[in-house]
This record gives structure tokens, C-alpha cells and sequence, in this order.
């Protein structure tokens, strides 16, 4: 069984910074991409951010220059430094990643997290 589970969510004002973490857990044997998405009220689930195994990275256009997404592979972690936060990044931010099991190292599975709210007052 593997778990994603976020933590660093929670209630800034517009300007501030946040870090969100994304720790994995379970019978890993390895993990391809890690995901940032968030879902605002009303809204889809977009994608904000990814990063491969190697460290390349792709950010949403809105973000660019305002988050960084980042990974300790040794801690199966996954971060998201979010800085000059404005009231259109609340949402409910969702990590996701691509993992091989113990069980079944051949074979990639895709997990979610549970999910942390981000909201920014103006």
C-alpha cells in the first residue's frame, strides 16, 4: 500500500510565502514524476507543477517565476515553494505520482493525496 500525504497548507495574506511538502510512504520501490495540481472552487483540477526523477521541471504559466517545485528522492518528498502568493492560488492543492511498488516493479501506478487548502486573503 502506498500513501501520499501533504502537509504546509493554510491561510496567508497576498504577498506571503507557503511551503507545501508531499511525502510518500508504503511498499515503494521507485517514483517517476511528482505533481503539484489544485482544484479552486468551481474549477478543474490543474496541473501546477512537475518534476522527473532526473530533477526537470514544468510549471503552469501563472506560476512561473513564483513557485518552485522540488524533491529529496532519498525522503520520497516532494515540495512546492510558493512565494508572491495572490488570491487566485486558493485552492485545494493535490500532490500526485507516478510509483512502482515492491509488489510491482515493472509496472507504474498513479497515486493521489488527500489534499491541503491554500488560501490567500487581499
Amino acid at each position: 500500500q502506498v500513501q501520499l500525504v501533504e502537509s504546509g497548507g493554510g491561510l496567508v495574506q497576498a504577498g506571503e510565502s507557503l511551503r507545501l511538502s508531499c511525502a510518500a510512504s508504503g511498499s515503494i520501490f521507485g517514483i517517476n514524476l511528482m505533481n503539484w495540481y489544485r482544484q479552486a472552487p468551481g474549477k478543474q483540477r490543474e496541473l501546477v507543477a512537475g518534476i522527473s526523477s532526473g530533477g526537470n521541471t514544468n510549471y503552469k504559466e501563472s506560476v512561473k517565476g513564483r513557485f518552485t517545485i522540488s524533491r529529496d528522492n532519498a525522503k520520497n518528498t516532494v515540495y512546492l515553494e510558493m512565494n508572491s502568493l495572490k488570491s487566485e492560488d486558493t485552492a485545494v492543492y493535490y500532490c500526485n505520482a507516478d510509483i512502482r511498488t515492491l509488489e510491482k516493479p515493472g509496472l507504474l501506478f498513479n497515486y493521489w493525496g488527500q489534499g491541503t487548502q491554500v488560501t490567500v486573503s487581499s
